[in-house]
């Protein structure tokens, strides 16, 4: 499963993936992993600076997922910030790539919470159902 939030630089998601990751911890069973550099969060949350690998697009992102998926069975929730920039998907089309997260997310039973530096009216029709926060 694949959550969105959008809105542009600067409106707060990040913010709202921080309340949302720390918040999720008191009611997970298994394992949390935030992508990105912050440091605003709770210990139990495996924080992963995709910065220091080095993914050149899309498809190595979305090989990079399954390959933390593949290193942790208990794996529940992935939380992925600046998703644009870390999945090298920068002024491109971005549905293909969350479709692939969407299907990862269902075989492996993984929730994907995301947040995505467009506005709502930029995002692809076809994933409006996928938002939970439009800033």
């Amino acid at each position: 499963m694949v959550e969105l939030i959008v809105g542009k630089k600067g409106k707060g998601k990040t913010k709202v993936l921080l309340d949302k990751v720390n918040g999720a911890v008191k009611e997970a069973n298994g394992s949390i992993v935030y992508l990105d550099k912050s440091t605003k969060l709770n210990n139990k949350v495996r924080l992963i600076d995709v910065s220091g690998f080095p993914i050149k697009n899309a498809d190595e992102f979305v090989g990079f997922i399954c390959g933390i998926l593949s290193q942790d069975h208990d794996l529940e929730q992935i939380y992925l910030d600046s998703f644009l920039k870390v999945a090298k998907l920068e002024d491109k089309d971005i549905t293909g790539t969350l479709g692939q997260l969407d299907e990862i997310g269902k075989q492996f039973n993984v929730t994907f919470v995301i947040s995505v530096s467009l506005d709502k009216e930029e995002i692809p029709e076809a994933l409006h159902g996928k938002i939970s926060v439009a800033l």
